[in-house]
């Protein structure tokens, strides 16, 4: 691999990192003459499979070059950054070169937008096309799908690749349109609704016809900036909810604002990434998914935004004492899911233990329930006396609250020793 692949290797996969579908592994190890092999931070990132395996995949740009100039972006147009591309053949055998090596199973493809959608979309599926017909490469390969490229290019690239992914970035056109003029949610939503729309088209298809060529098989996901506009949470998990209902959304993921481009007067003034609130929207997030909550029990009106000191399902728990206790011995599979410190596995062995006989604190511990947390909102064989009743909410909320948000900024001493608690 030559010096000036690696000085462009460099650049892309740095300009790629702000994407988060994908988490960066932040190795790098360098070979000092006295071991064997190299491992380079730069463009190696992680995913993870239906079934749990972590899969390592080259995450880099066709180019960093683009023609938009969007104010939260590091690759915007006014920029005076590094900027360079790759031919489609120089990438496409720099991650045939890393797969041989054994560095990556997969490709992660993104791209700058240069002279058109389409142009830059017909490029990207040239790399996937080299690499699918010439290499024979059937490993895992996400492309991200430009805004505004045609419908003919987005079903050519579901047909070569395994996922795709539009980013929203913006929840809210009108915020979008301020900082990134040269979008809005249109050109956003037409591709988002053709990869749905092939999806269910290609799968009536292989009913039909079984050697049919699969249509991204592994469903589509998108990208909301947290923290760069002023929407609620209340309005990015509505739209989350929308998003879900389509079975080819699969994933949809929050990034922190990061200030890369701080002299622009747009954007807010921040001096860190917002992770707590970026971590509180992912656990919503599950509960939607698979807790078989709704938008308005967890943010509404009255609470639009997600309480950062505890977890949402706690939240929802301290705020609805009415739906509890909870027993564990008679009590649906539905309610005992709601139960904090009781995840979707335990809740399933909870209902499968409790035919057999009477289930304890000490079973439930071996189940895997998080008693700390459970002991306030349910009764079991030897728990009779239901423990909310004499707890308030605030000592509930500071007793469970993570450890890193207990402390006093000003003193380090925990907030509950400053209260007397």
């Amino acid at each position: 691999m030559n010096e000036k692949i690696i000085a462009k290797l460099e650049i892309l996969a740095e300009s790629a990192k702000y994407d988060i579908s994908c988490a960066s592994s932040g190795s790098s190890r360098s070979n000092r003459n006295k071991g064997i092999g190299n491992a380079r931070h730069c463009g190696i990132c992680h995913t993870f499979t239906a079934d749990g395996r972590c899969v390592s995949l080259l995450k880099v740009m066709l180019t960093n070059y683009c023609m938009f100039d969007c104010a939260y972006c590091i690759n915007r147009q006014s920029n005076d950054i590094p900027r360079a591309g790759f031919t489609t053949k120089e990438l496409a055998d720099l991650t045939i070169e890393f797969y041989r090596r054994n560095y990556i199973e997969g490709l992660f493809i993104s791209s700058g937008i240069v002279r058109s959608p389409d142009h830059t979309m017909e490029r990207m599926i040239r790399v996937v096309k080299i690499l699918r017909n010439e290499h024979g490469f059937n490993g895992y390969i996400h492309m991200k799908a430009i805004p505004g490229a045609s419908n003919e290019l987005i079903n050519q690239a579901g047909l070569l690749v395994d996922r795709m992914s539009v980013n929203l970035e913006i929840p809210i056109e009108q915020n979008l349109k301020l900082l990134a003029p040269d979008k809005d949610h249109q050109s956003i939503y037409q591709p988002m609704r053709q990869i749905h729309q092939n999806l269910l088209e290609n799968i009536e298809d292989r009913k039909k016809i079984r050697s049919t060529p699969k249509f991204v098989p592994a469903g589509q996901s998108t990208q909301v900036i947290i923290g760069a506009t002023d929407e609620s949470d209340k309005q990015i998990l509505q739209l989350t909810a929308k998003l879900y209902k389509r079975p080819s959304m699969k994933r949809v993921y929050y990034s922190g604002f990061i200030p890369v481009n701080s002299y622009d007067k747009r954007l807010p003034v921040v001096k860190e990434v917002p992770r707590v609130r970026e971590n509180r929207l992912y656990q919503a997030d599950w509960l939607l998914r698979f807790y078989a909550f709704d938008v308005d029990e967890i943010v509404n009106d009255k609470y639009p935004n997600l309480d950062l000191a505890v977890d949402p399902k706690l939240s929802w728990a301290i705020r609805n004492p009415q739906f509890f206790p909870v027993d564990i011995n008679r009590d649906s599979y539905q309610k005992i899911l709601r139960v904090p410190g009781i995840g979707v596995k335990s809740a399933k062995l909870i209902v499968m233990a409790r035919r057999h006989r009477k289930l304890t604190l000490d079973a439930l511990k071996c189940i895997g329930v998080v008693l700390k947390r459970a002991q306030f909102f349910i009764i079991c064989h030897e728990m009779k006396k239901f423990k909310l009743l004499d707890s308030s909410a605030e000592y509930i909320r500071l007793s469970l609250q993570e450890p890193s948000l207990l402390e006093d900024k000003s003193t380090n001493v925990p907030t509950q020793l400053v209260m007397g608690w």
